[in-house]
C-alpha cells in the first residue's frame, strides 16, 4: 500500500518538472520565431518604437485572449482588486513592458542563442536571493559558488579573442534578466490566490497596452500584414499565451529556486530552434564553456545541504 502511494506522490512531484520543461521548449522557440516575425513582417529591426509595436500588440491579442478563456470559465474578473490586482500589475509591468522592451530591442544586435544564454544569469540571481523573498527558501554556500560559476558563463558566451566585450544588446538581455526575478517573485505571490487565466489576461493586456501606447508615440510603424507573417505571428501569440498558462501552474507547485534548475533548458532549445530556423552558427567554443558553467552553476545553487 505505501509503495503504492510513493509511486503516486513521486508521478505528482514530477508533473510539474514535466510541464516547466515544456514550458522551457516552447519559450526557447520564441527566440528564432521574432526575429522571423520581424522579417515576415516587414518591421523594421532597427526601429525601436516598430519593435516595440509589434510586442505590444502581440501581449494585447494574448491579454484578451486568456481573459476571454476566464471569462468562459465564468470567473469573477471585475472582483479582482486590492494586493492581488498590485501584484499582477507588477507582473505586467516586469514581465512584459520593461522585459521584452529590453529584450526585443536587445535582439536586434544579438543571437537569439546568445541571448537565451545571457538571460540564465536572472535564474541564479533569484536562487541565490530567494531567501529573502520566501521562507521556505535557504540560502547555502552552494548558492555562492553556483552564482560565480553563472557569471563566469556569462563572461564567456562574450569571450572573443584575447578580450571580452559586450554589447548594448547583451547588457539591456541582461537587465531584462533583473526584469524577470522581480515579476517572478510577484508572480509567486498572487499564483495561488487567484486563476491563471486571469493573472496572464490583466498583466499582458496591460503591459501590452503600454507598450503600443508608448510605441505610437515614438513614431512606431504598422506591420505588414501576409500570410507567412500572420503564421509566425499566431505562433508567437500563441506559444507566448499557452508557456505563461503552463509556468503559472509550475509556480503553485513548489519553491522556485528548485524549479528554476530546469529553466536552463531554454537556451537548450533557443539554440538548436536558432540553428534549425535561421542557421545560426552554435557551435563556439565560448558556448560549450558557459553551457558547463552556468549549468553547473544552477545545479550546485540549487543543491539541498
Amino acid at each position: 500500500m505505501n509503495e503504492i502511494q510513493n509511486k503516486k506522490t513521486s508521478r505528482i512531484a514530477l508533473k510539474p518538472l514535466i510541464v516547466a520543461f515544456a514550458v522551457m521548449a516552447i519559450w526557447g522557440s520564441l527566440y528564432p520565431m521574432i526575429k522571423i516575425g520581424y522579417s515576415t513582417l516587414s518591421i523594421d529591426s532597427s526601429s525601436i518604437p516598430s519593435i516595440l509595436l509589434f510586442a505590444g500588440v502581440r501581449f494585447a491579442l494574448c491579454g484578451v485572449a486568456a481573459l476571454g478563456i476566464s471569462a468562459a470559465k465564468k470567473e469573477k474578473i471585475l472582483k479582482t482588486r486590492g494586493t492581488v490586482l498590485r501584484d499582477i500589475l507588477l507582473v505586467g509591468l516586469f514581465s512584459i513592458v520593461l522585459h521584452y522592451a529590453l529584450t526585443y530591442i536587445g535582439m536586434t544586435t544579438t543571437d537569439s542563442s546568445k541571448t537565451a544564454l545571457i538571460k540564465q544569469i536572472g535564474t541564479l540571481a533569484y536562487i541565490c536571493c530567494s531567501p529573502f523573498f520566501f521562507r521556505d527558501e535557504h540560502f547555502s554556500i552552494y548558492k555562492l559558488i553556483g552564482a560565480v560559476l553563472g557569471f563566469a558563463g556569462i563572461f564567456a558566451i562574450n569571450f572573443t579573442g584575447q578580450s571580452i566585450s559586450f554589447s548594448v544588446g547583451d547588457i539591456l538581455i541582461l537587465l531584462s534578466s533583473v526584469c524577470i526575478v522581480v515579476s517572478s517573485i510577484a508572480n509567486k505571490n498572487v499564483a495561488p490566490k487567484t486563476s491563471p487565466y486571469i493573472i496572464i489576461g490583466i498583466s499582458q493586456l496591460t503591459g501590452g497596452i503600454l507598450l503600443t501606447l508608448s510605441a505610437l508615440i515614438m513614431g512606431g510603424a504598422s506591420m505588414e500584414i501576409s500570410p507567412l507573417g500572420i503564421l509566425s505571428f499566431s505562433y508567437i501569440c500563441i506559444a507566448s499565451t499557452v508557456g505563461y498558462l503552463l509556468w503559472n501552474y509550475v509556480l503553485k507547485s513548489g519553491a522556485l529556486s528548485k524549479l528554476f534548475i530546469i529553466k536552463f533548458a531554454e537556451p537548450l532549445f533557443a539554440c538548436l530552434f536558432g540553428a534549425l530556423l535561421l542557421g545560426e552558427d552554435i557551435l563556439k567554443l565560448q558556448y560549450l564553456f558557459a553551457f558547463i558553467l552556468i549549468s553547473a552553476g544552477i545545479l550546485l545553487a540549487s543543491r539541498e545541504k
